[in-house]
């Protein structure tokens, strides 16, 4: 089976460096997939997440591996370092039928003690309808090391979930939350809790709430904890007899849900339908995409445009953007997952086609929380499209202050039947900073906190308070939330700069 997501045609491809943009803004291509002998390496790759050693780690959905078990290899986990030298990991399907998963459809999520944590969509243990497995949660080392937490289908007529294509997210209490598009009580997904060690709970079955769904199915984008504690997320489809444009929801961490939104509740979902993912910004709102919808929901494929949006905690929905607004989509089509609230505070992000060199290519494209988008780069601004096309992941920005990504199309090297997708950066003059793992805690949790160039931190405190800190590596700092502290800014001293958190940490009770 190869990658469902392969929608674009084959290219003839070349090599690029870098492309200079304007407003000091430079994109750079670090790697090209497909450039081992059956593209060992991988093909069609997804999100990243910096790790604490400061490497990226993410994942690809398939790739072509004529020494794995079951002809080719199913997927990889990678990880390139910021100037973009690339190792494979871990191949999945490394054993006969799967039981290790197959197709991560997801990026990783960073763990305690440097494990990373993520999901394959199918293999595993536990045979869905499908006739493959029903899905895996795992966690690898940075070195590779991967151990399967759990196998869904687990439990009769897949009561547990089934096929997660979500990523996960570490809540405060050092439990992973999820979700699953298909399974549970009713079969259309789930919102899941496991520990690090793998007990998994089941805490919501979607269409609990009857055959119309008003609480929404198929959530395929993945979880936050916001700042009160509470996960919040979205199904892609579902909401209701004359809203089936996908819901905005939260949830506790013991499984009691609230439906926010329910969208297309305005004609021809002008409101946007089939929302991805979202975020939580420093003014407390939460800010996120659909995928079709909006008011230029002309151009084909018909019901692609899609909108950005953001909602208050109580529900009440703006949408601040409507794509396809420009002369031939040059502004984008189809935004895809999360968006990233960046150290300058404006929101980045992706389309999937759309953009200036053709309506299959897709752009990255900052929006200020006030509705002001700007394209930022259209890919396959080349001959041969060696910058990549089709963005299929969100971006993340790393601790260096630069923007990674990845284009799961395009690249330098044509695999047999595809080009097999790069990895990019996207600087955009903003300084570095450090980031905490987690962004929320009590008094005396542990907090992990990543950064460059940290040997020689002389101090590091929360909103002002000192805190007790160990620096493990140039990248790692380990510290905890010292008594008396409060919800705030991080800062790191070191021998060269002062280094401040990109998000407040939440002290929680």
């Amino acid at each position: 089976m190869r990658s469902i997501f392969k929608v674009f045609g084959k290219l003839a491809l070349c090599g690029l460096a870098g492309l200079a943009l304007p407003a000091e803004t430079t994109f750079t291509t670090l790697y090209s997939f497909c450039l081992q002998t059956g593209c060992t390496d991988g093909e069609t790759p997804w999100g990243l997440v910096q790790a604490v050693n400061g490497d990226l780690y993410g994942t690809t959905y398939g790739s072509l591996d004529p020494n794995a078990a079951n002809g080719y290899s199913l997927g990889t986990v990678f990880k390139i370092s910021p100037s973009g030298t690339l190792k494979t990991v871990y191949a999945f399907c490394a054993q006969t039928g799967c039981p290790d998963g197959e197709y991560p459809p997801a990026g990783l999520v960073q763990g305690v003690n440097g494990e990373l944590y993520g999901t394959t969509q199918y293999g595993g243990d536990n045979a869905g309808p499908l006739g493959v497995g029903g899905g895996t949660v795992f966690k690898i080392s940075p070195a590779g090391k991967l151990t399967t937490l759990y196998d869904f289908c687990a439990q009769s007529a897949c009561k547990d979930g089934l096929y997660p294509i979500a990523g996960l997210v570490r809540a405060a209490n050092g439990d992973l939350y999820g979700s699953t598009s298909a399974g549970g009580l009713y079969s259309y997904g789930t919102i899941f809790k496991i520990t690090p060690n793998g007990t998994l709970t089941t805490l919501y079955s979607f269409c609990s709430e009857g055959g119309a769904c008003t609480d929404g199915q198929y959530p395929v984008g993945a979880l936050i904890q916001a700042r009160n504690g509470y996960l919040y997320g979205t199904t892609s489809e579902g909401g209701g007899t004359t809203s089936n444009g996908g819901t905005i929801f939260k949830i506790t961490t013991s499984g009691k849900l609230t439906t926010l939104y329910r969208f297309c509740a305005q004609a021809n979902c002008s409101d946007g339908a089939n929302p991805n993912g979202l975020v939580q910004a420093a003014d407390g709102d939460f800010y996120g995409v659909t995928q079709s919808g909006g008011t230029h929901n002309t151009f084909p494929p018909a019901g692609l445009a899609g909108t950005i949006f953001k909602i208050t905690a109580s529900g009440k929905l703006t949408t601040l953007y409507n794509f396809c607004a420009e002369t031939n989509c040059a502004d984008g089509i189809r935004p895809n997952p999360t968006l990233l609230q960046a150290t300058d505070g404006d929101l980045y992000g992706t389309t999937v086609y759309g953009g200036a060199y053709g309506p299959l290519y897709g752009t990255v494209f900052k929006i200020t929380p006030g509705g002001t988008l700007t394209t930022l780069h259209g890919f396959c601004a080349q001959s041969g499209c060696p910058d990549g096309y089709g963005p299929i992941s969100g971006l993340i920005q790393a601790t260096d202050g630069d923007l990674y990504g990845t284009a799961s199309e395009g690249g330098a090297n044509p695999s047999p039947d595809y080009s097999g997708g790069t990895v990019f950066r996207l600087s955009v003059g903003l300084e570095p900073f450090v980031k905490t793992l987690p962004v929320i805690g009590t008094t005396d949790s542990k907090v992990d906190i990543l950064g460059n160039d940290l040997i020689g931190a002389t101090s590091v405190s929360f909103n002002g308070t000192p805190a007790v800190f160990e620096v493990v590596s140039n990248s790692e700092i380990t510290t905890t939330v010292p008594t008396g502290a409060t919800s705030g800014t991080v800062e790191v001293v070191t021998p060269e700069r002062t280094l401040k958190s990109n998000v407040r940490f939440e002290v929680s009770p």
